[in-house]
């Protein structure tokens, strides 16, 4: 049963879903992020009264796990899928009587202006922003357009998103150029086992007034171990921020499939300065046994000494690991420009 797209046109077309979902059947199908990881990002902007939009809803179960929880229940659906529309009213519809589902092209909306106060996307924007190309670029325009068109001011849009750069890129700079507020947030991971190695954000963007001359962004990211937004002064930087997240979640699913080929590096930097504190590089040792006592050895490299050739190099490392007898190694350089009070302090 062949389910993938011939190429990135098809998400677009009402024909390639209809005969997705028919093949597919009953069975929901989600993109990526669980309801149990979206949930708190969700609460701090979705109220019980707002009237909310689901666009290219599919047969996520997302709206109705809201629906169900008390979060929400004036929710409207829509799809350019006749079959998918079809199969939700029949599987949703006496179960949860204010939650509607219409056959629509979230580009050209039958909704009056400013009927809603949160339009929701989860995975549609990454589906139809496959590329760059001007047409891509023109639908991706009048979709945003319809959206803004829809809301009411002080309204939210939610995009659940991979953030890819160019996806994210093009949000950012479309919704701040019209004056509205972005905020970034990453969504913290439950800890099952993940469909996805990248981690899943949503983009929150609040529609304010455009102010005519007016060139103020506010442009903000709020990591998953953080409450209180980060403001960042550029799009550039706020797209950086979030890459640099994703480097590290890919890092962390290299680093627990030991042993790994490659030595791994990461800067650990200052909170204030943004500058390097300690570089780590780890070293797998694949000929050694795993036993209870010689999983990992951590080296802190003396500070002055981390060009040496043992420290400096890979050749270097794998000896000094080897000759260590431990499965994983971990150096840990000190950078000269910075101040550290002890060794105790640096452990």
């Amino acid at each position: 049963m062949e389910l993938l797209p011939r190429g990135p046109a098809e998400f677009g077309s009402a024909h390639y879903w209809d005969r997705f979902f028919r093949q597919r059947g009953q069975r929901p199908f989600e993109w990526y992020g669980a309801f149990a990881e979206l949930c708190p990002v969700l609460h701090k902007y979705v109220r019980p009264r707002d009237k909310v939009l689901v666009v290219g809803c599919g047969n996520s179960e997302l709206s109705e796990q809201m629906y169900d929880v008390g979060m929400c229940e004036d929710i409207v659906n829509i799809d350019l899928s006749g079959t998918v529309i079809r199969q939700m009213q029949e599987r949703s519809g006496s179960k949860r009587p204010k939650m509607s589902y219409l056959l629509m092209d979230m580009l050209q909306m039958d909704f009056p202006d400013g009927h809603f106060q949160v339009v929701l996307d989860k995975g549609t924007l990454d589906a139809i922003l496959t590329d760059e190309e001007e047409a891509t670029l023109s639908k991706v325009d009048k979709m945003f357009a319809e959206v803004s068109r829809v809301l009411q001011i002080g309204g939210r849009y939610l995009c659940v998103s991979l953030a890819q750069a160019h996806v994210l890129k093009k949000a950012v700079e479309y919704f701040s150029r019209e004056g509205w507020v972005v905020r970034v947030h990453e969504v913290a991971s439950s800890g099952d086992k993940q469909q996805f190695v990248l981690p899943v954000f949503v983009y929150v963007m609040t529609k304010f007034r455009k102010i005519p001359g007016s060139a103020l962004q506010i442009l903000e990211i709020c990591l998953e171990e953080q409450d209180k937004p980060m403001r960042v002064e550029s799009v550039e930087r706020l797209v950086a921020a979030v890459k640099d997240r994703q480097h590290y979640a890919l890092l962390c699913s290299q680093l627990s499939k030991p042993p790994c080929k490659e030595q791994l590096s990461l800067d650990l930097c200052n909170r204030e300065s943004g500058k390097p504190r300690y570089t780590l590089h780890v070293v797998d040792n694949a000929s050694v046994k795993p036993s209870r006592d010689n999983h990992f050895a951590i080296f802190i490299i003396p500070q002055g000494r981390e060009t040496e050739w043992l420290f400096g190099t890979e050749e270097g490392r794998r000896q000094l690991a080897t000759s260590t007898g431990f499965r994983r190694v971990v150096t840990v350089a000190l950078h000269r420009e910075q101040h550290y009070e002890s060794m105790a302090g640096i452990q």
